[in-house]
């Protein structure tokens, strides 16, 4: 079997306005887990309480994304100016 080889270049990434993307869906998953708490017997009952716990695990990870992308934004920005400057590293 061969191997198979792209015959042209990838694409760029996309960059577009992260902090705020996932700032967003963090928020989503937070307003998700609020909004089902009042159902937490119902969802108990039915063998669904998994759904809960799956939006407050998502809002608690969404937090150590929005934690990341902020270093993350950070660091592009300092080595930017760092190039504008005329230093390396």
């Amino acid at each position: 079997m061969t191997k198979w080889t792209p015959t042209h270049e990838a694409p760029e990434p996309l960059e577009g306005p992260v902090v705020a993307t996932i700032t967003g869906g963090t928020i989503l998953w937070f307003v998700l887990f609020l909004a089902q708490l009042p159902f937490y017997g119902w969802f108990e009952d039915h063998g669904h309480l998994w759904w809960v716990w799956t939006c407050a695990a998502g809002g608690g990870l969404g937090l150590i994304g929005v934690w990341y992308v902020r270093k993350r934004d950070a660091a592009i920005k300092r080595h930017a100016a760092a190039q504008s400057d005329g230093v390396t590293g």
